[in-house]
């Protein structure tokens, strides 16, 4: 049995803690609002409810790009960065579509983050809106 390491145990648990209470911010933010508003609202109320549980954040984070040893700037950011270890990609769309997810997962691996969480507030329930996206280093 390959046992994890103690660093990488304590990353994944702040990780984990960090996605709790991420969800539970988004469902905050989905009771008072509901669906049908723009994004920029959501991302907005996400983040004012972040500030409310005492959790550090950053939004609209540029993320690098390095391409064949250049860094290329592209404008791409990163809708939150919450306690510098979780991903937060928020959609305001009728329905969640495989181009989201991949989005994420490329934000994952540009940023070397274990977790991403693409939240989509345009649904009736937050539940059928919400997917965690792991980043599986190939091997």
């Amino acid at each position: 049995m390959i046992e994890t390491p103690p660093d990488k145990v304590v990353i994944r648990q702040e990780v984990e803690a960090l996605a709790t209470i991420s969800v539970d911010a988004a469902l905050e933010v989905h009771r008072q609002l509901g669906p049908g508003l723009l994004e920029s609202a959501y991302e907005a109320c996400f983040a004012h409810e972040l500030e409310l549980r005492g959790i550090r954040y950053q939004r609209q984070l540029a993320v690098p790009l390095n391409y064949k040893g250049t860094m290329v700037e592209v404008g791409f950011r990163a809708d939150l960065l919450v306690g510098e270890k979780l991903l937060i990609e928020l959609k305001a769309a009728d329905e969640l579509q495989p181009i989201h997810r991949a989005q994420v997962i490329t934000c994952l691996k540009l940023l070397n983050l274990p977790l991403g969480l693409l939240i989509n507030f345009n649904s009736t329930l937050l539940k059928h809106g919400l997917r965690r996206v792991l980043n599986i280093p190939k091997t």
